[in-house]
């Protein structure tokens, strides 16, 4: 059994490894880039903003191919401003500089003598690489006795396209997958809950947003131990939201964070030139006919996500089972309600892969891991 699993183990690092170098290959320079390139050069230059933007953008000029710089500098009327003028982009660099988890991997590596715009795409090829060896043991460890399956089912969601963009695009959401992995994970071994909350601690430090992830579940399993174990209140998990909560508040401060509002205005109705000279205001309607619409592009997520409740339901009577699912589900759409962006696939795949690992685990056992067995 140890040579088959290690033969299964070759087959997968071989087609795990292709499958990274590609992505590295078809790294993606896109506009999101040098918001991030000038978040890393702030921790070294912080009173120095004119540095910082000339920086910003002669490594990324030198690197980048030209179409690909041409396309960000020119994408739209804000960008091109914001290449010429230090003050516009600095006011820009707060939407970036607050995922501080991810921006501090991306300081290592620069530290460690890669280029700036390298080693923002090297924290998510990394990572890309880290989730799919993760992906790989956790089905090793669910269907123990079965190992076609971890090694071609693991492929297979790794070389989905969407997976892929993550890895080959500069934003912190394949970075966040690896934590959130570890933390469902975590769940489902049932690990000590102070690892589970440096998990979810992660995720927050990465992308603070997932503040409310992390909120929705301690509350449902506040709730879920108060209704099912001791009918006592667990004041543990009361701590943990309140640092998670201070934590979350202390980083927007620090880094001058515009707000929620300010995001909503720029990435679905208007692009500012200068943050300062304009206000981000808008109506209940406008903001509602905006969700409305971009439901329409939310139909894929919403019919994956749908059928794999449906299926863990199916397939398993466990009340924290179905807790998971629901939670996950829901959080798919708390994430869209506060940014509409139904079209782009990254905000949400890492819940329909906690979905899909859920239902993997609900699967192994039901039916005791799929078992292989010697025909008579």
């Amino acid at each position: 059994m140890k040579l088959k699993w290690g033969l299964s183990f070759l087959f997968f690092i071989i087609g795990l490894s292709f499958l990274t170098y590609s992505c590295y290959q078809n790294r993606v320079y896109d506009w999101d880039l040098p918001g991030y390139l000038g978040s890393i050069y702030s921790w070294d230059f912080p009173d120095n903003p004119q540095k910082v933007h000339e920086l910003t953008y002669s490594s990324m000029k030198s690197e980048a191919p030209v179409k690909s710089y041409n396309d960000i500098v020119g994408l739209n009327l804000p960008n091109k401003v914001f290449e010429k003028n230090s003050s516009a982009f600095s006011e820009q660099i707060p939407y970036y500089k607050i995922k501080v988890g991810f921006n501090a991997a991306v300081y290592v590596f620069y530290k460690c003598g890669f280029s700036a715009p390298t080693s923002v795409l090297l924290v998510n090829i990394i990572a890309y690489f880290v989730s799919g060896i993760l992906l790989f043991f956790f089905l090793k460890y669910i269907f123990r006795d079965n190992y076609f399956i971890a090694p071609i089912l693991s492929l297979f969601v790794m070389g989905i396209p969407a997976m892929r963009g993550m890895a080959e695009n500069p934003t912190p959401d394949m970075f966040l997958l690896v934590f959130m992995m570890l933390f469902l994970i975590s769940v489902l071994q049932k690990r000590s809950v102070l690892l589970q909350f440096v998990l979810l601690l992660s995720c927050v430090l990465i992308r603070p947003d997932y503040i409310l992830f992390a909120l929705t579940f301690l509350f449902v399993r506040f709730i879920y131990e108060y209704l099912k174990k001791s009918k006592k209140i667990n004041y543990y998990l009361v701590v943990q939201g309140f640092l998670l909560v201070t934590i979350y508040i202390f980083i927007l401060k620090m880094y001058h964070y515009p707000g929620w509002k300010d995001v909503f205005y720029d990435s679905f109705i208007s692009r500012r030139v200068v943050i300062s000279a304009e206000k981000a205001d808008f109506t209940f309607k406008q903001y509602w006919d905006i969700l409305i619409f971009k439901l329409i592009n939310f139909k894929r997520i919403t019919l994956i996500s749908s059928v794999l409740v449906f299926l863990i339901f199916y397939f398993s009577k466990g009340l924290w089972m179905r807790t998971l699912a629901v939670l996950f589900f829901v959080n798919i759409y708390i994430k869209f309600i506060f940014f509409p962006d139904g079209g782009t696939l990254r905000f949400f795949l890492g819940f329909v892969i906690l979905l899909f690992m859920v239902l993997l685990y609900v699967l192994s056992k039901k039916y005791d891991g799929f078992k292989l067995r010697k025909i008579a």
